[in-house]
C-alpha cells in the first residue's frame, strides 16, 4: 500500500500540479492507497469551513484511513527518534515520526512533499515513491 502524506494530499486538493501529484492522480484506479488519522487530522485542519472539510472527508473516504495509535507504535517511534538523534539528525515533528514509524513497520511507501522524511528514507530503510 502507499501511504499518501499531507504534503501530497494538500496539494492534490487545491489543483496543485507537481511530480506527486500527477503520479497519485495517474494511479488512484489502479494502486491501493491509505492515509492515517493523523494525516486526516492534518488535512481536515485546513478547512475553515464545516461544510467543505466534510465534503474532502467524503471524497477521502476512497482512501483507506489507518488508526496508527498503539503502544508498540509509541515505543518504535520513540526508538527511532533516538537512533537519528544519536546519528546526528533530529526529527522536527512527532507526527511525521509516527507516520514514518508506521510505514516502516507495515512495508508501506510513502508518497510525500516533505524533506522531513528523507531522514528516515536514508537511515531507516522507508521505502519513498519517487515519481
Amino acid at each position: 500500500m502507499v501511504i499518501v502524506d499531507t504534503s501530497v494530499l494538500v496539494d492534490f486538493i487545491n489543483g496543485v500540479a507537481n511530480p506527486e501529484t500527477e503520479w497519485l492522480d495517474l494511479r488512484l484506479d489502479q494502486q491501493r492507497f491509505g492515509l492515517t488519522t493523523l494525516i486526516l487530522t492534518e488535512v481536515l485542519q485546513g478547512f475553515r469551513d464545516d461544510r467543505e472539510a466534510a465534503l474532502v472527508h467524503s471524497e477521502l473516504a476512497a482512501f483507506e484511513i489507518l488508526e496508527l495509535h498503539d503502544v508498540r507504535l509509541a515505543v518504535d517511534a520513540a526508538r527511532h527518534y533516538r537512533f537519528l538523534r544519536h546519528a546526528g539528525r533530529t526529527v522536527r515533528k512527532t507526527i511525521d515520526l509516527l507516520i514514518a514509524t508506521y510505514c516502516i513497520r507495515n512495508h508501506h511507501s510513502l508518497l510525500h512533499r516533505d524533506r522531513d522524511f528523507d531522514v528516515f528514507e536514508e537511515h531507516l530503510g522507508l521505502h519513498v515513491i519517487h515519481p
